[in-house]
C-alpha cells in the first residue's frame, strides 16, 4: 500500500491524466450503450362513407303509467281534428293537422332545386358535348318559357279568384233575398198551424160537436174525460199527453209571439244582420212549432187507439184533428228544410268568399317569391350554359356537389317542417283531454291534447345546455342498471316547457316511449338514455383525432413518399369519435389518424434488432419508454 501512495505521490500528473482520460472513455461507452432515442411512427385511417350521430346523455327512473301532452311543432289553424275525449288511438295515429299549404310549397320547391341541382352536377361531369350544350340552351329557353307561362297563370289564376269572390258574393247577396221570401212563406202558413194546435188543444169544439160529451168544456179536459173512469192507468197517460202539448205548445207561442214582432218589423230591405237574425229566429220557432204539432199529435193518436182498441166510437172531430195535424207536420218540415238551406247557403257562400281572399292574399305573396325563384332560376341557367361553352374546372365539380348536399339538406328540412303539421299519437293510449277545436289558431308547442298510457316509459332530467338540442320524435337508446343485457330504443314524446331550479341549477324533464316492453323492466328502475339529436347517413367521415386545424382551417395529414403533407378539408357532424368530411377528401384515402412518438434505450444494436419483444405486436406501436400518442 505505502508504494502504491508512494508512486502516485511521485507520478501524480500522469494519474491525474490517466484517470481523466478514463473518465471521458467510460462516459462515451455509457453514452453508446445507454443512450435514448425517439421513434415516431404513425396510425393511418380510411376515409369512409356511413352513418354519423350525435347524442345527449340523461339519466333517470322507469314510470309505470303516465299521462303526455301531445304538442304540435308547427303553427298555423287547425284544419283537420280527429280525436274527441275517451277515444283510444295507437301509434303513429294522426291525431290532428295544421294548414300546411305553405310547408308543402317548400317542400316541392326543394325538390326541384335539388333536381336541377343534381342535373347540374351531372352536366358539369360529363364532357361539355354538342349534345349536351344543346341541352342546356334548351333548358335554358324552357326555363324563360316557363317564367312567361308562369306569369300568364298566375295573372289567370288571380283573375279566376277575383271572379269566383264576386259570384259568391252575389250568391250571398242573392241568398239573403231567398231567406226573407222563405221567412215570409214560413208566415203564411205558421199562423193556421199555431191555430190549428190551439184547436185541438184548447178549443170547445169536440163537446159541441159531439153530445155524449155534454155540451161543455175544452178539448184537453174532453180528452181525458173520455176515457173511462174505471181506466185510471189510461186516464193518467192521456193527461200526460195533454200536459207535455200543452207545455210544447206555450213555448211555442212565446217564441212564435217573439218572431211575428219582428217580422213585422223586417222588410227585404232590411240590412243583412237583421234579415239573417230573422231566419235563424224563424228556424228555431219553426222547430218549437214542429215539436208542439208532434206532442199535439200524440194525444190525438193515443186518444184515437184507445177508443178503437175498445169498440169506442171515435168522433168525427177527432179525425179531423189527424188529418190537419199531419196536414201541418209536412208543412212545417218543409219549411224547416228550406230555412236550413238558405242558411247553409249564406254560410258556404261567406266562407267562399273568405277562402277567395285568403287565397288573393296568398298570391300577393307568393306569386312576386315564385317570379323571383323563376328569374333566378334562368339566370343559374345562363350561368351553366356559359360554363359549358367556357368548360369546366374542378373547383366547379366540387363547389356543385357541395351545393346539391346542401340542396339535400333544404330538402330534408323542409320534409321536416311539412311533417311537423302532423300530430301524431306518440305511443298507443286514451285521449282524456282535447282542448283546442278545429278552425282554432294554435303555435308551436301548444298543447293539442293528452294522452294516458298504461305503458312504462322513462322520465330523465337533463340541463339547459341539453335540452336545447332536443326535440319530438328524436330516437333513444336505452339501458338499466338493473338488467345489464338488455338495451332497447324509444322515442321523445314530451318535453317540459318550464324547467325547475335547484340550488341555481335548472333541470328539465324529458319524457321517453319505448319501442318494446319488456317485462324485466320494472317501475322506477334506474335508466340510462343516449338521445340521437343529430343523424346523417352515406356520408364521407374519419376519425376526429385525424382533423388538426391552423391560421388557414381544419386539415388532415397524408403520408405521401415518405413526407408528411397537409390537406385542408371542409368540416360538418362531428361526434366524440367521427367527424363528417363535406368537401377536400375522397372515399378510400387514406390519412393519419394518430402520431405516436416513443422514447427507447438503446442497449446494443443487436438487441434491438434481434428481439421483437421490443416492438409493438403490429409493429406500429414501438415500447421500451416513456412515450404518448400527439
Amino acid at each position: 500500500m505505502n508504494k502504491i501512495l508512494n508512486f502516485i505521490k511521485n507520478k501524480k500528473w500522469r494519474v491525474i491524466i490517466a484517470l481523466a482520460v478514463f473518465g471521458v472513455g467510460g462516459y462515451m461507452g455509457w453514452q453508446k450503450i445507454f443512450s435514448k432515442t425517439e421513434q415516431v411512427t404513425y396510425v393511418t385511417g380510411t376515409v369512409e362513407r356511413g352513418l354519423l350521430s350525435t347524442t345527449i346523455s340523461g339519466t333517470g327512473q322507469v314510470s309505470p303509467v303516465s299521462q303526455v301532452d301531445i304538442k304540435s311543432e308547427a303553427s298555423g289553424d287547425v284544419v283537420t281534428l280527429n280525436i274527441k275525449n275517451g277515444q283510444t288511438v295507437k301509434e303513429g295515429d294522426v291525431l290532428a293537422q295544421t294548414d300546411s299549404r305553405d310547408s308543402a310549397l317548400s317542400v316541392n320547391q326543394a325538390k326541384i332545386n335539388l333536381d336541377l341541382a343534381q342535373l347540374q352536377l351531372n352536366e358539369l361531369l360529363s364532357p361539355a358535348s354538342d349534345a349536351t350544350l344543346l341541352t342546356a340552351e334548351n333548358s335554358l329557353l324552357k326555363a324563360q318559357e316557363d317564367l312567361t307561362k308562369l306569369k300568364v297563370s298566375q295573372e289567370t289564376e288571380y283573375e279566376q279568384t277575383v271572379e269566383t269572390k264576386q259570384k259568391a258574393e252575389d250568391t250571398l247577396e242573392k241568398s239573403y233575398e231567398d231567406a226573407y221570401n222563405t221567412v215570409a212563406s214560413t208566415f203564411l202558413d205558421l199562423p193556421d198551424i199555431m191555430g190549428g194546435i190551439y184547436s185541438v188543444l184548447l178549443s170547445s169544439d169536440l163537446s159541441k160537436s159531439e153530445p155524449t160529451l155534454g155540451g161543455y168544456g175544452f178539448n184537453d179536459g174532453s180528452f181525458v174525460n173520455s176515457i173511462l173512469y174505471s181506466d185510471s192507468d189510461n186516464r193518467e197517460k192521456m193527461s200526460d199527453y195533454v200536459t207535455d202539448a200543452k207545455v210544447a205548445y206555450n213555448i211555442a207561442k212565446k217564441s212564435y209571439d217573439a218572431v211575428v214582432v219582428s217580422f213585422k218589423n223586417t222588410t227585404r230591405y232590411s240590412d243583412k244582420d237583421t234579415i239573417m237574425q230573422l231566419l235563424v229566429d224563424t228556424l228555431e220557432t219553426s222547430k218549437q212549432v214542429a215539436d208542439a204539432v208532434k206532442e199535439t199529435a200524440n194525444v190525438v193518436d193515443f186518444w184515437s187507439e184507445y177508443r178503437e182498441s175498445r169498440d169506442l166510437e171515435v168522433f168525427d172531430k177527432v179525425s179531423e184533428y189527424e188529418t190537419e195535424l199531419a196536414s201541418y207536420t209536412s208543412q212545417n218540415n218543409s219549411h224547416v228544410s228550406s230555412l236550413l238551406s238558405n242558411d247553409r247557403t249564406v254560410e258556404d257562400s261567406e266562407e267562399s268568399i273568405v277562402n277567395a281572399e285568403r287565397s288573393l292574399k296568398e298570391m300577393e305573396v307568393n306569386n312576386p317569391i315564385a317570379i323571383v325563384q323563376a328569374e333566378r332560376n334562368i339566370k343559374e341557367l345562363e350561368v351553366k350554359y356559359d360554363d359549358l361553352k367556357d368548360g369546366n374546372d374542378e373547383l366547379d365539380i366540387q363547389n356543385q356537389k357541395l351545393t346539391v348536399e346542401q340542396r339535400r339538406n333544404d330538402l330534408w328540412s323542409a320534409q321536416q317542417s311539412l311533417s311537423n303539421h302532423y300530430v301524431k299519437a306518440p305511443f298507443e293510449g286514451v285521449i282524456v283531454d282535447v282542448p283546442i277545436s278545429r278552425g282554432d289558431s294554435i303555435s308551436s308547442g301548444s298543447t293539442i291534447a293528452s294522452i294516458i298510457t298504461s305503458q312504462k316509459i322513462a322520465e330523465i332530467t337533463l340541463n339547459e345546455v341539453d335540452i336545447a338540442k332536443v326535440k319530438l320524435e328524436q330516437k333513444v337508446n336505452l339501458t338499466f342498471d338493473a338488467v345489464e343485457d338488455l338495451e332497447i330504443t324509444g322515442k321523445v314524446v314530451e318535453i317540459d316547457n318550464l324547467g325547475t331550479v335547484s340550488q341555481g341549477v335548472v333541470s328539465y324533464t324529458v319524457k321517453i316511449a319505448f319501442d318494446v316492453q319488456d317485462e324485466r323492466i320494472k317501475p322506477n328502475m334506474s335508466v340510462s338514455a343516449e338521445i340521437i339529436t343529430n343523424s346523417k347517413n352515406d356520408i364521407l367521415m374519419v376519425e376526429s383525432s385525424a382533423i388538426k386545424s391552423d391560421v388557414q382551417g381544419n386539415y388532415v395529414e397524408e403520408q405521401n413518399n415518405g413526407k408528411i403533407e397537409k390537406k385542408y378539408v371542409t368540416t360538418g357532424l362531428t361526434n366524440d369519435t367521427m367527424t363528417e368530411i363535406i368537401q377536400g377528401l375522397s372515399e378510400g384515402e387514406t390519412i393519419i389518424t394518430q402520431t405516436v412518438r416513443v422514447n427507447s434505450t438503446n442497449t446494443t444494436n443487436s438487441t434491438q434488432q434481434n428481439n421483437p419483444s421490443r416492438q409493438g405486436g403490429n409493429g406500429n406501436f414501438p415500447v421500451g419508454g416513456p412515450g404518448g400518442i400527439l
